[in-house]
């Protein structure tokens, strides 16, 4: 079914090594259809797709600099178009035997996306796919109704696309910068946020100005790219770095040591490059705010006879509504409803994903559980 000669044409691999590449993916089905992703970084993609002899490759993992003034300048030449990193969850849609579907990063098909996407901009997507048919649009989706990364931006009410990127299924290679804006624009769809395109020699400063506004914006960074997008590199605000700790330090347990550490190293280098005498003093209290502030909260609720985990809000069509519940409880998640409630032609679900680790050992702790250092 899941064949060299049915898929193994866009891989530089032998037929031994798809053979292997395809024992690695993960076999899921969705609407009646089996299908492979692979979910973890290798020679192909993660995220890739083998759907129903279609190929939709995953999108490739950003580096990061963390010195703009020297990461810059010796990762590009000539000329780099800067655009926003937008805080929400990825996604990547595309049109398969008339079906339009919308991938998570790691490849697995998104009922809520799916159907959300097909309602809210399902002409325009259409009109975007009978124009260039092999099209991925890959996108962030952003907005506080969030049922994965919830974070608030004021052009944005409850939950909306925005566009980063538009690539060929099967190559992987993305459309030039000015050109997918203008066709994003053209086919009605919104794109990501545009700080210009700059020359290398000159971008780190101006580049510097752009994360300092948006550090007071409380927005998350920049993607900086070739204008031929065969070149990209990421840099985040400390608002973006400590809001994930703070996030992470919540759920202490939950969360791995290596997410934590990578974050509080960007803070540092951040200040070794940007603050001035006690702008550093500042962001240490900050950074320690954000850590030990949001343990000590969870502490004391759980202290006080709550169970804590990631909560999120859900505002959209009832079907949609369901659909993302029973994908969250088909994967095993563990949810709690707490308010659900219908507003017109919408319906708005509060849950929570209990989040077992924090709650376990933080209880045994409390009651006295020794720590085996």
């Amino acid at each position: 079914m899941f064949s060299y000669d049915r898929y193994g044409d866009p891989f530089d691999l032998s037929e031994d090594e798809f053979e292997s590449f395809v024992d690695n993916m993960t076999k899921r089905e969705y609407d009646g259809t089996e299908y492979l992703h692979l979910s973890d970084y290798g020679r192909v993609e993660r995220g890739t797709v083998l759907y129903d002899g279609e190929v939709v490759r995953g999108f490739p993992k950003v580096p990061r600099t963390l010195v703009l003034s020297e990461g810059v300048p010796r990762q590009f030449d000539g000329e780099v178009a800067v655009e926003e990193k937008m805080n929400g969850y990825n996604t990547r849609v595309a049109r398969l035997d008339g079906d339009k579907l919308a991938f998570s990063r790691s490849g697995i098909v998104c009922p809520f996306t799916t159907k959300f996407l097909g309602r809210v901009y399902g002409d325009e997507l259409d009109a975007l796919f009978d124009e260039i048919p092999d099209a991925v649009v890959c996108g962030e989706m952003i907005g506080r109704d969030n049922p994965y990364t919830a974070h608030g931006y004021e052009e944005v009410g409850s939950l909306d696309l925005r566009v980063f990127d538009v690539r060929d299924a099967r190559s992987g290679e993305s459309v030039p910068v000015d050109e997918r804006r203008e066709l994003v624009e053209e086919h009605g769809l919104p794109s990501v946020p545009f700080y210009g395109v700059h020359d290398a020699d000159e971008a780190a400063g101006e580049i510097r100005e752009v994360i300092e506004d948006l550090d007071e914006r409380g927005r998350e960074g920049v993607i900086m790219k070739t204008p031929d997008v065969s070149k990209q590199l990421k840099y985040t605000t400390s608002a973006a770095n400590q809001g994930d700790l703070a996030y992470a330090f919540s759920l202490p347990f939950d969360y791995g040591q290596a997410f934590m550490f990578r974050r509080i190293i960007r803070e540092a280098f951040q200040a070794h490059e940007f603050d001035d005498g006690g702008e550093t003093k500042e962001r240490a209290a900050a950074l320690g705010e954000s850590i030990l502030g949001s343990m000590v909260e969870t502490v004391g609720r759980i202290d006080d006879g709550e169970r804590v985990g990631e909560r999120h809000t859900v505002r959209a069509a009832p079907e949609e509504v369901d659909a993302i519940l029973e994908h969250f409880r088909g994967m095993g998640l563990h949810l709690v409803i707490e308010e659900d409630r219908v507003e017109g032609d919408e319906r708005f679900v509060e849950f929570v994903k209990k989040t077992q680790a924090t709650n376990d050992k933080t209880e045994n702790y409390l009651e006295g559980g020794i720590v085996r250092e």
